[in-house]
């Protein structure tokens, strides 16, 4: 019965702090206003600029991740080191873990349908290409190897390409023109989004051996494989570099002659030597052998960058996760000073407050108050000021978020963000509202009436 009455008794007494409080913010409602505002400014900036940051955050991941996952990107930077077709298939046999692999072939060519002219972007792949890039069909299907192998005049087209070329029916089956020859189309690739994969909702897709016809070369400068893991594509990534160093003679640790049996079991050698990645040559020429027999040697070409890159898009789409987080961080933090503005703006507003009411202290103190009720008064004064403030400035920064978005920004509403922005807008109240209650509390009555 006791503890009943004594927590009766001290509910009644919060509870009267609490209209205390509520009183003495609305007796002064233009400063408490202009006191919210400054905690929503800040409230509302780290809402926003997060906000945005990790909308652009999300649209950098997406745009990698539309390229495929597990994808590895082999590209050579000199015309003297383009692959050879027929090497595909090589590497797929070689490296562990690789799946799959296509050549790519980038070109273009005027085309031509029914009265229409134009330029139009031809990729050259082989049939693995829907596979490796993750890009499925909407209508028909993709070329097959036999396709390939024949250098069939067949066409599938992007998704912005089927969609445009008969007003939104389905194009499978008619016919267009490439640099004077007929393709027949037989498929139309799901739609990818604007700007991601390489922009492939607006290009041809053809088979590689017909793309070099067009575009008169023999050799390719790219080659996209597939492997089965982010794991199995690390790996695939140090054979490979292995294997081209050894082609290229950039391996120091590779012997620098090689008969032209050798040559041909060289990078089969490479699987299983020490790992190692693509790097830059540091020498012009190969040191010439002691070895008496005939050799053919494999030229080192001298340059600043590499030969060829080997990229894994897994760790393309990690690295710019990580950029953009970071970016999001010091966005957050650069708004978060405002809400450091808006702290002190509260502490300000309470000093002001326990001078003017100096003598209601006096007389609540007079009357029985404790010094634990001024400090739950003054405290809960200091949050209700911060608590309002942060839930206008959420919602002011989600209405910004909008805005943003109507303008052409890659926005996202971001939860933590939210979460974050109102703790610390209401830790930053009750920390720079502590100070003034402890003032106001610590008053002597008699001295709190002598005052006025």
């Amino acid at each position: 019965m006791q503890k009943t009455s004594r927590l009766l008794s001290a509910l009644t007494r919060f509870w009267f702090a609490a209209k205390m409080a509520a009183h003495g913010i609305l007796v002064h409602p233009m400063r408490s206003a202009l006191t919210v505002l400054g905690v929503a400014i800040g409230v509302a900036s780290v809402v926003s600029l997060m906000g945005i940051g990790e909308g652009a955050r999300q649209a950098v991941v997406a745009q990698f991740e539309s390229l495929g996952s597990n994808v590895i990107d082999i590209k050579a930077n000199d015309p003297s080191v383009e692959f050879d077709p027929d090497d595909v298939k090589d590497l797929v046999e070689r490296v562990d873990g690789m799946d799959m692999a296509t050549p790519v072939v980038p070109t273009k060519a005027v085309m031509r349908w029914r009265r229409a002219r134009g330029t139009v972007d031809i990729l050259g792949v082989n049939s693995d290409f829907p596979k490796i890039r993750d890009n499925d069909l909407v209508s028909g299907h993709f070329f097959t190897e036999l396709h390939v192998a024949q250098r069939s005049p067949v066409v599938v087209l992007g998704y912005n390409m089927g969609a445009g070329l008969m007003g939104g029916r389905n194009p499978v089956g008619q016919v267009i023109t490439l640099n004077g020859t007929t393709f027949r189309i037989i498929g139309v690739l799901a739609p990818k989004g604007i700007g991601k994969a390489d922009g492939i909702d607006d290009k041809l897709v053809i088979p590689y051996t017909t793309a070099l016809k067009i575009a008169d070369k023999k050799t390719v400068a790219e080659i996209w494989g597939k492997a089965e893991s982010p794991a199995k594509a690390d790996l695939a990534v140090v054979q490979l570099g292995r294997i081209f160093k050894r082609k290229l003679g950039l391996d120091q640790s590779a012997p620098t002659t090689l008969s032209p049996s050798e040559n041909e079991s060289g990078t089969e050698e490479g699987l299983n030597g020490e790992a190692g990645s693509m790097s830059s040559p540091t020498e012009e020429a190969i040191p010439e052998g002691n070895s008496g027999e005939e050799s053919t040697q494999i030229p080192l070409i001298a340059g600043s960058e590499d030969l060829i890159t080997i990229t894994n898009l897994n760790q393309l789409v990690q690295e710019a996760d990580q950029a953009n987080r970071v970016m999001t961080l010091l966005l957050g933090g650069i708004a978060a000073v405002s809400l450091l503005v808006g702290g002190l703006g509260i502490m300000n507003i309470m000093l002001v407050a326990v001078t003017e009411r100096t003598q209601e202290i006096g007389v609540r103190r007079a009357l029985g108050a404790k010094q634990i009720d001024l400090l739950i008064q003054f405290l809960l004064e200091a949050l209700y000021v911060s608590g309002i403030g942060a839930i206008a400035g959420t919602a002011g920064g989600i209405w910004g978020l909008n805005v943003f978005s109507r303008y052409g920004f890659e926005t996202a509403i971001s939860f933590e963000a939210i979460k974050i922005a109102v703790t610390v807008a209401l830790t930053s109240g009750l920390l720079f509202g502590i100070y003034p209650a402890i003032s106001a509390s610590s008053v002597p009555p008699i001295e709190a009436l002598r005052r006025q």
